[in-house]
């Protein structure tokens, strides 16, 4: 069971996940609290861990980042150290902005950012094709991002 979270705790977060750089002032206005408790408030559920990191959201195609690949994968083996040195080189890999070890007929599903399919035709080749340990993978090609995002839905229901 996780940290017990208040209304306000509830607030906040959803306010810092559409805007992380909201001053604490104009947080503690849309929340109604202070600007001193909106900041212990966000210091302890970060020291807590609810608040994982804060970080900038860049607009792919900006920096010549066009093609949004989508990859299942299936493991010739299961055992827990081969399964862990793919994690490791899937969360090690730039690229590979999500990696999900998930239940059913694949082991991974990957999201990939890449400038162009010549880019992914050498990750292929050495994340998939150079790894003993898979048996066989699946491309998606995204046609657009219809949504993107981690925002966690934290608010109380209304």
């Amino acid at each position: 069971m996780g940290p017990i979270l208040d209304a306000f705790d509830r607030k906040l977060l959803a306010e810092v996940q559409r805007d992380a750089q909201t001053p604490q002032s104009e947080l503690g206005t849309r929340v109604n609290l202070s600007a001193a408790a909106v900041n212990r408030r966000l210091r302890r559920m970060a020291e807590l861990g609810v608040i994982d990191h804060y970080a900038a959201v860049v607009a792919p195609e900006k920096v010549d980042y066009n093609l949004t690949v989508v990859v299942t994968v299936e493991v010739e083996s299961e055992q827990i150290d081969r399964l862990d040195e793919m994690k490791r080189i899937f969360a090690a890999c730039p690229w590979v902005q999500q990696c999900y070890y998930v239940a059913g007929e694949w082991d991974f599903v990957l999201i990939l950012t890449v400038q162009n399919m010549e880019q992914y035709n050498e990750l292929t080749r050495e994340l998939f094709f150079s790894n003993n340990n898979v048996k066989r993978f699946k491309t998606l090609v995204s046609m657009s991002r219809v949504k993107v995002g981690l925002g966690v839905p934290v608010e109380i229901e209304r």
